[in-house]
């Protein structure tokens, strides 16, 4: 393993004293209705398995702790603090993502043409049962057709018509940038002319992998990497209208999407521990090696404007992953919806103190283990 947890004591955490995690309450609730309900998370290779995490999330609930001090003294007797320090010294490393507010139409006209697309049927999911001799490792999906299956068509083909005419679109936006992000976040808030609020989630995706034109811009020497943010490539796409589909196109990733309700609009999407996200107490982590609904302490110096210029000190919970976010010690913090929350993710690229909390019995199970 490339990183390791070192036992902590809840009053060296920075800012754990002053956090107000009740929040994460009603999340964790959510998660233990789904464990119980439906299906437990998988488990990620540090081992927490859901029925541990399940005391917890038992205990959160039959106890119902009420007030910032109360909620810090339930965490402070039902789990057990480590730092996750990574071998090579450097240090943790978080983003941050939003929901976008999108204004659409659900049919095209002049002026909104650029669709949001639900998942075709042709689209499969590959594993190492159905992985075609040849086909790409890192593909997880592919396209299915009368002679096997085969790389789906990129973002650039599917943009120039190959899904014309096939009754996918949901709904039409007026910039095709505006589409981007979205499929970038992973989810968009529709508004339609009448007020109609609508919500599209990731169904699936084409399957290359994904390359951030931000990057790009990087090495092509137009953003200054210092300075790169989600503002500055759109600012740099507003201006360089000849080059936007040649800039969108290099990202070959193009994600599909399902319509949902909005039935509260202070929650988030539901995303893939199958709870809505709760903004600024959601992070995504790596789901290959953390267990969903685990609670994380995210300790940030740098991190000032999410918190009026004080540094970032909060609890979350596990509750997404994305394919950039890779290793133990890598989060995405979830700003929540629309544009004043695009304006806070915008701008997170900051080195991170991760400390996770593990129930009672997975924090035994882990010392005897190292013991």
């Amino acid at each position: 393993m490339d990183y390791r947890l070192v036992p902590a004591r809840f009053s060296a955490i920075p800012g754990w004293g002053e956090d107000d995690p009740t929040p994460l309450m009603a999340a964790m609730r959510r998660c233990r209705d789904h464990i119980r309900d439906i299906k437990p998370y998988k488990t990620g290779s540090l081992g927490i398995t859901a029925g541990e995490l399940l005391s917890l999330l038992d205990a959160a609930v039959a106890e119902d702790p009420q007030g910032a001090d109360a909620v810090r003294a339930f965490f402070e007797a039902h789990t057990v603090p480590f730092l996750i320090e990574k071998v090579d010294g450097t240090p943790g490393f978080v983003t941050a993502f939003y929901e976008p507010e999108v204004a659409v139409r659900a049919a095209p006209d002049a002026e909104y043409r650029y669709p949001f697309y639900r998942r075709p049927s042709d689209l499969v999911d590959i594993d190492d049962n159905n992985r075609p001799a040849g086909f790409p490792a890192g593909y997880a999906f592919g396209l299915r057709t009368d002679d096997g299956i085969v790389e789906h068509p990129d973002r650039g083909e599917i943009e120039r018509g190959f899904l014309s005419r096939r009754g996918l679109e949901i709904a039409y936006a007026r910039s095709r940038v505006d589409v981007f992000f979205a499929h970038v976040q992973g989810a968009a808030r529709l508004v339609y002319p009448d007020g109609t609020l609508k919500r599209i989630t990731y169904a699936g995706k084409s399957g290359h992998p994904f390359s951030p034109i931000g990057k790009l811009l990087i090495d092509r020497g137009e953003i200054d990497a210092a300075t790169v943010s989600m503002a500055s490539i759109r600012n740099w796409l507003a201006r360089n209208e000849d080059q936007v589909d040649a800039v969108l196109w290099h990202n070959r990733s193009f994600i599909f999407f399902k319509e949902a309700a909005v039935d509260d609009v202070e929650l988030g999407p539901i995303a893939a521990a199958k709870v809505p996200l709760v903004a600024g107490r959601s992070l995504a982590v790596d789901r290959m090696i953390h267990t969903f609904g685990l609670p994380f302490f995210i300790s940030s110096d740098s991190l000032t404007h999410m918190d009026g210029g004080k540094p970032f000190r909060r609890l979350m919970l596990a509750l997404d992953t994305g394919t950039a976010i890779v290793g133990a010690a890598r989060g995405d913090i979830f700003t929540g919806s629309g544009d004043a929350a695009g304006a806070l993710a915008g701008h997170v690229r900051n080195a991170a103190t991760f400390h996770i909390l593990l129930p009672q019995a997975a924090a035994e199970r882990y010392l005897h283990a190292e013991g």
